[in-house]
């Protein structure tokens, strides 16, 4: 329905010798219809971009712990706080490109990003640690990387409908596409 009325404001403005939105491109253009995506697409989207983040931390951290044949609870430990840090820079990496400070871009991505990240971590931490042998396995092996990306993928799924409710509230990652105008 707001296509429709989009699409008329467009046609209206055109009719009365407006821009018609064709000069610049229909993207991006004052009069070019909005796409609202839908609540489910949005926080399908900002849950893979968190976990994305959250992976590539976990990732590393399982790599250099196990590497180095820490114990679980170290391992653990440097896996989360890479996770976090790595999930905060992906949400600040386009607030900053989009000219937000760096302290305001900060004050957007931890608030909008600490629950979903917290819950991921625990998920994907407490998969690794129940699946037998995980934590003891190799990284020459199938069977870490098998237990490694399950996890992340039990993670990802657990975050999902927290990501929905915040963003269906004005929260989360809302708040972040809010900022910096990004839409997928």
């Amino acid at each position: 329905m707001q296509h429709v009325h989009s699409q008329h404001r467009h046609h209206g403005r055109a009719a009365h010798g407006g821009d018609d939105g064709h000069a610049r491109g229909q993207r991006g253009g004052a009069d070019a219809p909005s796409f609202a995506p839908s609540l489910n697409r949005t926080a399908f989207l900002a849950t893979l971009h968190c976990l994305s983040g959250c992976a590539v931390g976990e990732i590393l951290g399982m790599v250099i712990g196990t590497a180095l044949s820490w114990p679980n609870g170290a391992t653990v430990a440097v896996s989360v706080a890479l996770a976090f840090l790595f999930g905060y820079a992906f949400t600040m990496a386009p607030l900053l490109k989009a000219g937000i400070p760096p302290r305001a871009a900060a004050s957007i991505a931890l608030p909008s990003d600490t629950a979903s990240i917290a819950l991921m971590e625990f998920v994907d931490n407490a998969a690794m640690l129940a699946w037998p042998g995980a934590m003891e396995a190799g990284l020459d092996t199938v069977a870490f990387w098998i237990a490694l990306a399950a996890s992340l993928l039990f993670a990802g799924l657990a975050a999902f409908p927290l990501n929905r409710v915040l963003i269906a509230r004005g929260k989360g990652h809302a708040i972040v596409h809010a900022r910096h105008g990004h839409s997928h």
